[in-house]
């Protein structure tokens, strides 16, 4: 039988060379609670190195600060033009060195993905993603920059993803499978047929 921690840190990062966003939560068996959410801004920098120091030294300050059991981290979405993708490959790079740094393991989900997860829809946009979010980890204030809901977003999804006694992980189509699994752990929502059009 596989031995699980009762509790879980996982911090979530939505890579950026503008705005970083991250979040932070708790898992007490059952139940998931926000510890923390922001975001890092590098849009007073100029040099796109400083930006990548910035990244680097702003990450390993987070880690040091929630000791987190493991990073989640959004993949850069491939639709993007070449030079938006190697510059978010880059974000995301260092940010996984920063962790790795700090002996935090890393697992990297799609957007697509984390969408899913969340809200139901791949297709899902940042304010339905955030408004989902505060509804399950009943907060109410709205960040100024949805990147931080963004990387919330991302620590959420891994939460969402479970290891079953064999070892083997386990996944959740979207909202509502992982609802119907989890009733314990989801309060507040009223009904879990949450899918969003698109």
């Amino acid at each position: 039988m596989l031995n699980e921690k009762k509790e879980r840190v996982i911090m979530g990062i939505d890579p950026g060379t503008a705005v970083m966003g991250y979040g932070v939560i708790l898992e007490k068996g059952n139940k998931t609670e926000l510890i923390s959410l922001g975001v890092v801004k590098m849009t007073h920098l100029d040099d796109p190195f400083l930006k990548l120091q910035r990244i680097f030294e702003k990450t390993v300050v987070l880690m040091e600060q929630y000791k987190p059991d493991v990073l989640a981290i959004e993949a850069p979405f491939y639709g993007k033009n070449i030079q938006v993708l190697l510059k978010l490959g880059r974000a995301q790079g260092i940010a996984i060195a920063a962790a790795l740094s700090r002996n935090v393991p890393v697992t990297e989900y799609s957007p697509r993905k984390i969408k899913q997860s969340i809200t139901g829809s791949g297709n899902a946009t940042k304010e339905q993603v955030a408004a989902m979010l505060q509804r399950l980890l009943n907060f109410k204030e709205t960040p100024e920059f949805l990147d931080a809901t963004d990387g919330l977003a991302v620590a959420v999804c891994h939460s969402f993803q479970k290891i079953t006694a064999g070892g083997k992980s386990k996944t959740y189509s979207g909202w509502e499978s992982f609802v119907s699994d989890n009733k314990t752990k989801v309060t507040g929502v009223k009904k879990a047929n949450t899918k969003l059009k698109g």
